[in-house]
This record gives C-alpha cells, structure tokens and sequence, in this order.
C-alpha cells in the first residue's frame, strides 16, 4: 500500500530502511526531504566515498541504474543509490526496459537501498509502481493544500523544537504560499537567527523574511478587510512602485481565497468560531477576520468583489486590458472592492 512522505521521514528517521524506495509527484519538497534522509541515515560518513551514488535521470538509462543497483558495498554493509529527475531516464516509458526495473524492484538486492526520485505524478496503476510498493515503498508528493499549511508551518517548526505565533505563520502563508521548500527556507533563515528559547513572532518574520513591515499583502488584506480607504490606497501605490517585488498575481490569489471564504461565511448557518473554522478550513485564529468581512461587507457586495478580482485576474493575463499596467489594475480593484 503507498505510504506518505511523513511515515517514510518517520521510519528512516528510525532507521528503519527498505530495499527500494520510488517517490513521486508535483512536491518537490518531500522528494528532496526523503533523499536527504536516506543520505544522513544508510551510511556513516566514512562509507560514502565508495557506496553513495547520485545519478541524474538526463544522463543515464534504466540499464546503466540497474548496473549501479547490483553492485556490491565496499567495505560496507550497504550502498546507497540515488536516481533524481528519474522523470528524463531513458527507457523508463520503455515496456521491455521497466520490465527490467521491475523485475530487480520485486527481487532487490538485499545491499542496495535504490531511491528513484521522479518529479511529477508518476500513474501508480502501471506494474512498476506496483513492483516498488510490493517490496518497498511507493510514495506520492502531493501539492499541499492552501488550509493545511498554517499546520505545516506549526509543525516543521515544533520539529525544530520553536514555538511560533499564530500571525506569524499567517504571514508566512499568505506572503509565500504553498511552496514548501521556499517556506523551510524562510523558516531556517528565522530559526538560524533566534535567540536560545525564542518564539517566532510577526515581527521576527517581518524582519529576516524581508516582508516589509506595512506595505505586505497580509497588510493590504487587512486594510481592505477593515474598509481602511487611505492604508489600501496607500499600499496599492507602493505595489504599484515596485512590482517585481510585489507580482500582481500572488496577490490576487491571496484576495481571490480570502473572499471566496467571506462567502461561505455569510452563507453558513452556524457561525460559531468552531464551526466556521471547520467550514473555512481555518485556524479558529482566523474566524474573526472573516466575520469582520462579512459584517463590512454585506453577501451582494462579496458577489461584486469575487467578480471584480475574476477580471483583475483577466486583466493582468492581458484579456481586454488596454493600456493598464499591473500597477493600474490593482488601484482600480481597490476602487472597485472599496465603493
């Protein structure tokens, strides 16, 4: 049965090793992360020099893997292999070559750990999947959806033994997305600077992730939450100032969620913080800022806005834009959200 990447970190974190590993999908954090962990834990330092190898898919075929493979550890007990972009291997769309592949992958040698790492959804129904999750493991990387990542952001840092502040995973969010492996890195950058046994807090992201203090999308949010005229006009000017460091689309991405949610706010029943976190697929944390919408901005009003951010969004892909520039389309939205 596949397994997720979080069982597989888990098991070689306790070293805990299978023969034959295939990991794929469109997350590429996860796939790195597995083959980081095979490296720190199949062998001691001393071993690698002549039982570690790293191939690249584009310069090798699915021959050329199996001969690294059958190979025997040298002075070792076991050797590590490791195919990266296995995507661009020859013959791996080849029926006689995967036969190959399969083939070891039902009988592997009991002295080789072999990871094929293929970036993009690999069909899990064919019998090479099939071969690799029978004698080891067969690992999907799926994208991460926008409501799970406030709890990511948690617990990679709980991992790391650092609390964090709920606005603080907040800004980390809705400024970076779901990008997992940039996240880690904003996260590592913070962590590398913190005091013994101090919190993340807003500010500290606000300052080593370079999110600039007021003019941030988590700022032009709120102040158009808060129906704030002249703090959104404001930070619509600076955007429009410095657009490579504030792209239109993110930003309009980040609008497009947040009141689609205001939406489904004012159309639920129960509007207990519980319950409308649950619905919203929020941090209860959270509830308030869409109740806050909601009561500033009445169902009708959510319904022009949505539309409005639809043709921004059409605008800024170049569809009947005319003469306006990113910078233009984002003041006229905010006319538009604001009267």
């Amino acid at each position: 049965m596949p397994v997720t990447p979080a069982e597989i970190l888990k098991e070689i974190g306790q070293k805990k090793i299978r023969p034959v590993y295939f990991v794929h999908g469109d997350e590429p954090f996860y796939i790195d992360a597995i083959a980081d962990a095979l490296e720190k834990k199949v062998l001691l330092e001393a071993e690698k020099s002549f039982n570690q190898f790293v191939l690249f898919g584009k310069d090798h075929d699915v021959g050329s893997v199996l001969n690294y493979a059958r190979k025997y550890p040298f002075m070792a007990e076991r050797q590590l292999v490791i195919v990266k972009e296995a995507q661009a291997l020859a013959g791996l769309e080849s029926k006689e070559k995967n036969a190959l592949l399969e083939q070891y992958a039902t009988k592997p040698l009991p002295s080789t750990v072999l990871l094929i790492c293929h970036q993009g959804n690999f069909d899990e129904r064919k019998t090479l999947a099939k071969s690799f999750d029978r004698a080891g493991a067969l690992v999907q990387s799926k994208k991460m959806y926008d409501n799970k990542l406030p709890d990511w952001v948690a617990d990679y840092c709980h991992a790391k033994s650092t609390k964090i502040s709920l606005k603080a995973i907040q800004m980390l969010v809705e400024n970076i997305g779901n990008d997992l492996k940039r996240l880690s890195s904003e996260i590592e950058k913070v962590l590398i600077n913190l005091k013994p046994n101090e919190e993340i807090s807003a500010a500290t992201v606000e300052r080593f992730v370079g999110i600039s203090k007021e003019y941030n999308v988590f700022e032009f949010q709120k102040a158009l939450m808060q129906k704030d005229v002249f703090k959104a006009n404001q930070i619509a000017t600076f955007f429009a100032a410095n657009p490579k460091d504030n792209p239109i689309m993110p930003i309009l991405v980040i609008l497009y969620g947040f009141f689609s949610k205001v939406l489904v706010a004012h159309g639920t029943a129960d509007k207990s913080e519980r319950n409308l976190a649950t619905v919203l697929g929020v941090n209860p944390y959270f509830v308030k800022d869409y109740l806050q919408t909601a009561r500033n901005y009445p169902v009708n009003k959510v319904v022009d806005i949505i539309a409005a951010l639809r043709q921004a969004d059409g605008h800024a892909k170049g569809i009947d834009a005319g003469s306006q520039n990113d910078g233009d389309i984002v003041r006229q939205l905010v006319f538009r959200i604001l009267h």
